[in-house]
């Protein structure tokens, strides 16, 4: 139950809104406490702050559900300068898990404790609170200070310092009404992407937009559309199928007659600067300071002001400054990683920044200073030194300039600026490049490791879902189809999970999955023409296979055998072949699936062509590799071991029934459970000799492969003996001596048991023994229904039983309705059927044939309680249907 509440006083913050909600003792409720924080903080467009929520409240409901064993109540208030969640329990006995003198937080490999780490980590401010009846933990995430709705001025900067546009900037202007279709669409948008406006007005601007859905990111295109204001960047797919990245700005407005939408402002991704807000002013004064001969700081007159507070921007303004203060024809910026071993693309101009964006080279490429990032270097002319700067290959650059980026000697990247001419830099360049670095250097570090934690922090998130969402199924195709929707589009662009039976099988192709679903079916048939990557067992590699097959010409005539090229879809034909094979040409990379130290498949994820993976993604696919293999194994045990119950199940109940000339027969068997255990109930109906059957119904003491045995030794035991020649109760008898020589496995056994006799007037003769079993039902044509025997002890129990067996002689039109305790035991809280409950059901049934009867007496069962029935049931009725004339039956008249 959620509720909110207007603004409201408390202390010195100001309530602008308040939801609740409670949540019981129970391990589902730990999943939806964090759909609760993340769909309330994502509706007040904190979208800031809601993984450091959601992880929080993730931990301290699980300890109050799982750990106390109480209903949690959730609470989010929205206050002024951040926001505050409560997690409430009802043990107040718990103790805080402090050590020594209460200065010292519990060690984080316990159990307990966890929950108040993470908030002492993550949270501005957290408690905890005691009253007689319960405790509460809060915790406290400030609002990062960003200032909505004020002016800001910049100073006045020279031609060169200002951002680069085309020489004529586009502005698409887009409409979105209430239900998020397009409703405008100006000349520019149709300029930028390619459609005219009769063919998207109308649609969602969701089948256009690619949503970048980073980890740790919450809010999609959809979602961006319904706050009052959002600016941003996406993708939008155009005419072509291709991507084209951009900068966006919503306004969320009504008009006259109170109707919302959304106006949207798009410009190209490298345009930014025309509709970016900017998220910190100029000093009153800036504009004049140079004019008074101020010294300006070296940052701002190098990167500009106001300057970008995210990270990509400030590099992309990095590259764009540095070629033009050395008035190059491309730069490029490039991040080391942690270990400084290697150094990742991250920015580029003049460069095809799809095919670099995330390529990585090693820090130390060769001897010398020229191979090694951490010294500036000058060269003239690359053509002297081919694959001296492998990611100017082919790019028409000749000279290049590079510097170290570095923060106390430590190397955070590299700044390089091209030029198509040789000879174009020399140290001079390279000294104004490298102070140039120096200023910018430790702004670029700051931002690397806020996006870090960024990542690490919405990593954590991404992770905790997934593994509840792994761990709520036992099914192996809807685990293989987890793995593949929570890869596309958040990892990859596409994914294929390869599984591996044993050993000695081939990696079958068993899931493919695309972010663009009319790709699906051409990428799984264009996979299933290259060979499987082979089986890895540690970390992940790079699959060169499908950039191999989609770059040779024998593809376009796979392509062509596959009839990609003759589908009947509209936007089919050999461009959309080529399409899908381009698809799998960029980088692809493989990640063992490995479970119980076995290889039990491979995860293979890719980017389209020219574009890579950056490491944070690869090392978050690599932790739910390993969550998603253990789960996948897990649905292969589960479903081998239900595979087997259910063939036990089936050899321990008779193949068909015999048909029975005479007398109508139905059976109906349901056993409970989810199918992975084996149930003790059982039937039988089976010919004796000429014109005698026998048949029985009965029930094992529990489920399992014990009872599983008794169950098959009485039902053969049955047979044999009544074939020999042996009566009822010594039948029994003998049984229950082979039950008793069981010993401990041994389990006692109520059965019914009789012999059945068709006559040539109509009638049946039957020979009946109840040994503990529920009574058989006789009901009469009149609507009579009475017992058909007489109790007596039960099987597998006592060593001497003296049994004994009474006949009944079943008239035309009587039914013997025969059931296990499955059907009288069906309860719904203190009310049970019972014994009168069946009898009232089968006086409704006169007149019924013997499947009617059966069928009625199921559904009264079924419709006693809404809870699925916990016993395995067995229902036996035979009905002598009223016969006109004698029937031709081989049978003696009397047994």
């Amino acid at each position: 139950m959620g509720e909110q509440i207007a603004e409201t006083r408390m202390g010195r913050a100001v309530i602008t809104a308040r939801a609740a909600a409670s949540f019981e003792p129970v391990g589902r409720s730990v999943a939806s406490a964090r759909t609760f924080v993340r769909d309330t903080l994502q509706g007040w467009g904190l979208t800031d702050v809601v993984d450091d929520a959601v992880v929080l409240t993730s931990e301290l409901v699980t300890n109050a559900v799982v750990h106390a064993g109480t209903a949690a109540e959730v609470v989010c208030v929205r206050a002024e300068d951040g926001v505050r969640v409560e997690v409430g329990d009802r043990y107040p006995e718990r103790e805080l898990p402090l050590e020594g003198n209460g200065r010292q937080y519990a060690n984080p490999d316990r159990e307990g404790g966890r929950g108040l780490l993470l908030c002492a980590a993550l949270a501005s401010r957290w408690g905890v609170e005691y009253t007689a009846a319960r405790k509460r933990v809060w915790f406290q995430l400030d609002l990062p200070d960003r200032p909505a709705g004020t002016r800001s001025a910049g100073p006045a900067l020279p031609a060169h310092a200002l951002p680069v546009a085309d020489a004529r900037v586009r502005v698409a202007v887009l409409q979105i009404d209430r239900a998020g279709a397009l409703s405008a669409w100006n000349d520019d948008a149709r300029e930028l992407f390619g459609y005219a406006a009769e063919q998207v007005v109308g649609k969602p601007l969701t089948d256009f937009a690619a949503w970048p859905h980073t980890p740790g990111t919450s809010t999609g295109v959809a979602e961006a559309l319904r706050l009052s204001r959002w600016e941003g960047s996406y993708g939008v797919r155009g005419a072509d199928g291709r991507v084209i990245p951009v900068y966006a700005s919503h306004l969320r407005v009504r008009d006259a007659d109170g109707e919302p939408s959304t106006v949207c402002l798009l410009v190209r991704e490298h345009e930014r600067a025309v509709l970016q807000s900017p998220t910190r002013g100029a000093a009153p004064d800036a504009v004049s300071a140079p004019e008074r001969g101020t010294p300006t700081d070296a940052f701002e007159v190098f990167i500009g002001s106001p300057a970008p507070d995210d990270l990509d921007g400030l590099l992309q303004r990095t590259v764009e400054r540095a070629r033009d203060m050395l008035d190059g024809d491309s730069a490029y910026l490039l991040l080391a990683t942690d270990d400084e071993t290697e150094l990742e693309v991250r920015a580029s101009t003049g460069l095809p920044s799809a095919r670099q964006r995330f390529a990585r080279v090693p820090v130390e490429a060769g001897t010398g200073r020229y191979g090694s990032a951490r010294m500036p270097a000058v060269h003239e002319d690359l053509s002297v030194v081919p694959g001296a700067v492998p990611l100017l290959a082919n790019t028409g650059m000749r000279s290049v300039v590079t510097v170290p980026l570095k923060v106390e000697g430590r190397l955070t990247g590299s700044l390089g600026v091209a030029a198509e001419a040789p000879g174009r830099y020399s140290n001079e360049e390279a000294l104004r490049l490298q102070f140039a670095a120096d200023r910018i250097a430790l702004a670029v570090e700051s931002a690397r490791l806020t996006e870090l934690e960024r990542l690490r922090r919405g990593s954590l998130s991404f992770l905790v879902e997934a593994s509840d969402l792994l761990a709520g199924t036992l099914d192996r195709d809807q685990t293989l189809a987890l793995m593949a929707q929570m890869t596309v589009p958040t990892l990859a662009t596409w994914c294929a999970v390869y599984t591996i039976a044993d050993q000695t099988s081939e990696p079958e192709l068993s899931y493919v999955l695309h972010e663009d679903e009319d790709r699906i079916d051409g990428l799984k048939a264009l996979l299933s023409k290259v060979d499987p990557p082979e089986p890895v067992r540690t970390g992940a590699r790079v699959w060169t296979a499908p950039a191999e097959a989609a770059n040779a010409a024998a593809l376009r005539t796979s392509l062509r055998s596959l009839n990609l090229a003759e589908s009947a879809r509209p936007s089919s034909g050999p461009g959309a072949s080529l399409a899908t094979a381009s698809a799998v040409g960029g980088e692809t990379v493989v990640l063992p699936l490995v479970a119980r130290n076995r290889v039990i498949g491979m995860l293979t994820l890719g980017k389209p062509t020219d574009e890579h993976f950056r490491q944070e993604i690869l090392e978050l696919a690599e932790d739910l590799s390993r969550r998603a293999a253990l789960a996948l194994d897990n649905a292969r045990l589960y479903s081998e071991r239900t595979a087997i119950s259910q063939s036990l199940q089936r050899s321990l109940l008779p193949p068909e029934l015999p048909t029975v000339p005479g007398v109508e027969v139905e059976v109906i068997y349901r056993a409970a459970g989810e199918g992975n255990e084996v149930g003790g109930d059982f039937y039988d109906l089976f010919p004796i000799r000429d014109g005698a059957y026998g048949f029985a119904i009965g029930d094992v003491c529990g489920t399992g492969p014990e009872a599983a045995a008794v169950t098959g030794l009485a039902r053969h035991a049955l047979r044999l003996l009544a074939r020999e020649g042996f009566g009822g109760p010594a039948v029994l008898e003998r049984l229950n001596a082979a039950i008793l020589d069981e010993g401990a496995r041994s389990r006692f056994l109520t059965l019914l048991y009789g012999e059945l006799w068709p006559q040539r007037d109509g009638s049946a003769i039957l020979k009946v023994v109840c040994a503990g079993h529920p009574l058989p039902l006789r009901l009469r044509p009149d609507g009579g229904v009475e017992p058909a025997a007489e109790p007596q002890a039960l099987l597998g129990v006592m060593e001497d039983l003296e049994l004994y067996e009474q006949t009944v002689t079943l008239e035309p039109g009587d039914v013997l309705l025969c059931v296990t305790d499955g059907v009288t035991e069906r309860r719904e809280g203190s009310r049970m059927l019972g014994d009168d409950g069946l009898t009232d059901v089968l006086t409704t049934c006169t007149g019924l044939t013997a499947g009617a009867v059966a069928a009625r007496v199921l559904r009264a069962v079924e419709r006693f309680a809404p809870d699925p029935p916990s016993d395995d049931m067995a229902i036996l009725a035979m009905r002598v249907p009223e016969l006109t004339e004698p029937a031709e039956l081989s049978a003696p008249q009397e047994p």
